[in-house]
This record gives structure tokens, C-alpha cells and sequence, in this order.
């Protein structure tokens, strides 16, 4: 895993599972109590994430609220979509470009 940015704008790549999270936790507050205004968090170059990871998402969402900022994910992937879709997190959290079309209803075709 791999962070970019600033208490502004963060990027991250590569994985955030369980082996990164502590890594990715650290960098995330740090930036949530540097700064002040949205946090926006770029998921583009994220390649894989498991229940850890999402739950450092939710604990930065939930710290930033706390500090009067607010958390906003841009480049969500589709799966990532999927799942915030799924587990009704779409509801809670701030996503840039949300396209509904993540949870798609099956389509028959004649």
C-alpha cells in the first residue's frame, strides 16, 4: 500500500487490508487532524481491500465528523461500489461521481 497527498487530498494504492491497515489508519488521522475542510480520499489505484480496510474508511469517516470535517471518496472502484451499495454504507458516507448503476438489477435480454 501506498499513500499520497496531504491533510487535503489523499490517494491510495495498492491494497488496504489487514496487513496495511494500522499503516493506512495512521496516515488517515493524521491528515484528518491536520487539516481542516473535506478530506477527500482518491480510491483509483486501489487494487484490493478486505473488511479491515473498510473499517479504516468507516473509523476515518467517523473521526472526521468528529473534527468538522467530512470524508469524501473520489475513484471509487465499481467492486468497492458494490459493496458500500450492499452493506447500505453508500447512505453514510460521502462518494464524488456515486453511480447508482453499481448495484445493477438484472437485465433480460429476448
Amino acid at each position: 500500500m501506498f499513500i499520497r497527498g496531504d491533510h487535503r487530498h489523499l490517494a491510495i494504492e495498492g491494497e488496504l487490508d489487514v496487513r496495511s491497515a494500522a499503516d493506512a489508519r495512521t496516515a488517515l488521522h493524521r491528515a484528518v487532524d491536520d487539516g481542516v475542510g473535506d478530506l477527500v480520499l482518491d480510491l483509483s489505484g486501489l487494487a484490493t481491500w478486505d473488511a479491515t480496510g473498510l473499517g479504516v474508511i468507516m473509523g476515518t469517516h467517523r473521526r472526521a465528523g468528529r473534527s468538522g470535517r467530512r470524508l469524501v471518496l473520489r475513484g471509487v472502484p465499481l467492486q468497492l461500489q458494490r459493496l458500500l451499495v450492499a452493506t447500505k454504507l453508500h447512505r453514510i458516507l460521502a462518494i464524488e461521481s456515486y453511480y447508482p448503476e453499481a448495484n445493477p438489477l438484472p437485465v433480460s435480454i429476448p
